[in-house]
């Protein structure tokens, strides 16, 4: 028995932090489109049973008609490879929803309560599976659950595993919680799970992650997990990367720079050949004179969907000790900064500050 499984892929996704008028934000969401054909054609390539969704698949705020029929038309295209999907929070199953509308192909089953209920996917292998029907408020799955039949005994949901992982659910509120301990004493030998975007590989439950980038900052090897069950009951799992781009975060010193054509090139030289997205922290030394137009980066973009630039450690070589003889009131706001008790460190980012505040600049940002 071999399952593709993916979760997170949230189509129809505003990407407003792309920015407006550059068309970026559509060429984000054609791209999950795109790795969502890349998962089922992975389906296809490896001959899997079954191809499963733990949630998010789409925005329910957000989607068209068109998501709708790109949906059917791409789960209709891999029958007879059954497709199982357990709705989350951003694409819960109610009025209104891609679910409720859609007529799927046979090959489709959406789980539509908020309670587990079974789905054979072979003689004794069971899907357990169950559906957010509101956007929030969904209690654990695992709550009183208990699995009442022999086999193997596998669940499909989209829930924050709260005990093991507190790292993921730092940032993320929690949907239908759940602990390890409640796998282990429901009787399901594995768990497949959505709703963190960070992958995980647990003895009792996967989280595969989001397959396309959605943000910056991502890390794991995130994707579509081939999961196979051997004839004897072994369990394997491996990793593909579907994303149809990827998503860069990089550094750029722009130390000695004494105009933006040269910050231009520097950016440029480090991008250069790269698909996708990249967000480019600038650092270093540079001179006063710069003026940065965080904006006309952009026309530097090339082959990339998107490219955001920030100012991270970076540092013009103010001379604080001659600006304090100043006899200016810049000279004084510096002369009181060095006298007062504030850390060095606080200090300095005060002084920038304050300069640059006096200077009238707005580009460069206090590291």
């Amino acid at each position: 028995m071999k399952l593709v499984l993916f979760s997170d892929l949230h189509l129809d996704s505003a990407f407003t932090w792309v920015g407006s008028g550059n068309g970026a934000s559509r060429r984000r969401r054609r791209a999950l489109r795109h790795t969502l054909t890349q998962i089922l054609d992975l389906a296809i390539a490896q001959q899997a049973d079954a191809v499963l969704c733990a949630g998010d698949l789409y925005e329910h705020d957000r989607f068209s008609p068109d998501t709708e029929e790109f949906l059917r038309a791409s789960f209709e295209s891999i029958h007879p490879i059954r497709v199982f999907i357990a709705p989350g929070n951003h694409d819960w199953c109610g009025p209104g929803s891609i679910y409720k509308s859609v007529q799927w192909s046979p090959n489709v089953h959406v789980y539509d309560t908020d309670r587990l209920s079974p789905l054979a996917l072979d003689d004794g292998i069971t899907l357990w599976g169950a559906a957010h029907v509101a956007p929030a408020g969904t209690r654990g799955f695992l709550e009183g659950f208990k699995v009442d039949r022999s086999g193997v005994n596998l669940a499909l949901f989209h829930g924050s595993e709260v005990s093991a992982l507190p790292e993921q659910g730092a940032n993320k509120q929690p949907h239908a919680p759940f602990r390890v301990r409640d796998i282990e004493q429901s009787g399901l030998e594995h768990c497949f799970v959505g709703h963190y975007h960070h992958p995980y590989d647990g003895q009792w439950h996967t989280y595969p992650g989001n397959p396309e980038p959605l943000s910056f900052g991502e890390e794991g090897e995130r994707g579509a997990v081939i999961f196979t069950i051997m004839p004897d009951g072994e369990r394997r799992e491996e990793r593909r990367s579907v994303a149809a781009t990827e998503a860069h975060d990089l550094t750029v010193d722009v130390t000695g720079c004494t105009n933006r054509t040269e910050v231009f090139d520097r950016v440029q030289s480090k991008i250069c050949g790269l698909n996708g997205i990249a967000r480019v922290t600038l650092n270093g030394e540079i001179s006063e004179q710069v003026d940065l137009d965080m904006a006309e980066f952009e026309d530097i973009r090339s082959g990339l969907d998107s490219l955001a630039v920030r100012t991270g450690d970076l540092r013009a070589p103010y001379d604080f000790d001659a600006i304090a003889a100043e006899p200016t009131v810049r000279g004084q706001f510096v002369k009181d900064v060095l006298a007062s008790n504030l850390p060095p460190d606080v200090r300095r980012q005060v002084l920038m500050m304050g300069l640059r505040a006096l200077d009238g600049r707005n580009d460069l940002e206090v590291p």
